[in-house]
C-alpha cells in the first residue's frame, strides 16, 4: 500500500476492494439518552453505550480524578479537541479506503492527516477490503460499526482505527478489545468468521502503536463480552 498526491489529492495505491458480504448501514441516534442504532424497526444499544454502562467503579473514580486535577472546563476542551482530532482523522481513512481522493488544508486537517497517513504507512499487511466503516449488529442486543473488514495477514480481520493524546499502556485499552470482540461476534453472525483483531492508534504527535488481537484472545474477549451484555442487561431489568 502506498500513499500518493496527485495534484490536490491524496490517494492509496495497491489495495484490493472486494465486496464479499452484503454489507447494511445502520443510522445512529446522538441524540438525547444513551447512543442506539436503529436497526429495521427496533432501537439496538451501541457497543460503547453497554461499556459504558457497566464500566468499572475505579475507572469511574480515576476520570472523575483526572477531570478534577486538570479541571473541569479544560477536560471538556481536551476531549472536544481530540473528538474533532478523531473525527477528521477517520474520515481521511475511510476516503482513501474508498479509493477517493482528499486533501483538508485547514490546521486541524492538517494534522489529522498526518496521523492517518502514518497509519497507512503501517497497514502493510492490509490486502484486501472486504467492507469500511461496517455496520454490525447482534441480534436485538448490540449494534456498532467498525473501522474496516479485510484480510490483513491473510486473516479475516476487525481493524479499528484509534486517535490518542499520547501513547498507550495495553492495560489503558481494554475496551478496545472488548470492542473488537463485539464486532467479531456480530460479523460471525451476520455474514463470516473473524479470525483476529488490529487497533491501530495514533497519537496528535504521530506516534504509532498497534495492538493485536489472536484467535484465541479474540475468544477470551468474546466470552468477558458477554458478560458484560449480560450486565447492561440486568441493569435495564432493575431499573425499568
Amino acid at each position: 500500500m502506498k500513499l500518493i498526491r496527485d495534484k490536490t489529492k491524496f490517494y492509496i495505491t495497491d489495495l484490493k476492494r472486494e465486496n464479499k458480504y452484503d454489507y447494511k448501514h445502520y443510522t445512529r441516534n446522538d441524540g438525547h439518552g444513551p447512543r442506539t442504532y436503529n436497526v429495521g424497526e427496533k432501537k439496538i444499544p451501541s457497543v460503547t453505550t453497554i461499556l459504558s454502562a457497566t464500566q468499572s467503579k475505579e475507572k469511574r473514580q480515576a476520570l472523575d480524578k483526572w477531570r478534577e486535577r486538570v479541571g473541569y472546563q479544560e477536560a471538556q476542551d481536551i476531549t472536544q479537541k481530540a473528538a474533532l482530532r478523531g473525527t477528521e482523522m477517520h474520515y481521511v481513512l475511510e476516503q482513501y479506503i474508498n479509493g477517493v481522493g482528499y486533501l483538508n488544508l485547514s490546521k486541524e486537517g492538517a494534522q489529522a492527516r498526518l496521523m492517518a497517513h502514518e497509519i497507512v504507512n503501517n497497514l502493510g499487511p492490509l490486502k484486501v477490503v472486504y467492507g469500511n466503516e461496517v455496520s454490525l449488529a447482534y441480534e436485538d442486543r448490540w449494534a456498532g460499526s467498525t473501522d474496516l473488514v479485510g484480510l490483513f495477514d491473510d486473516k479475516p480481520t476487525i481493524i479499528d482505527f484509534k486517535q490518542s493524546n499520547k501513547l498507550k499502556k495495553e492495560e489503558w485499552i481494554e475496551d478496545y478489545y472488548y470492542q473488537i470482540a463485539a464486532y467479531s461476534l456480530a460479523h460471525r453472525k451476520s455474514f463470516g468468521p473473524i479470525l483476529q483483531g488490529v487497533i491501530c492508534i495514533c497519537t496528535k504527535e504521530v506516534e504509532y502503536q498497534q495492538f493485536k488481537m489472536d484467535t484465541q484472545m479474540l475468544a477470551r474477549y468474546e466470552d468477558k463480552w458477554f458478560e458484560r451484555v449480560e450486565q447492561y442487561e440486568k441493569l435495564n431489568q432493575n431499573n425499568a
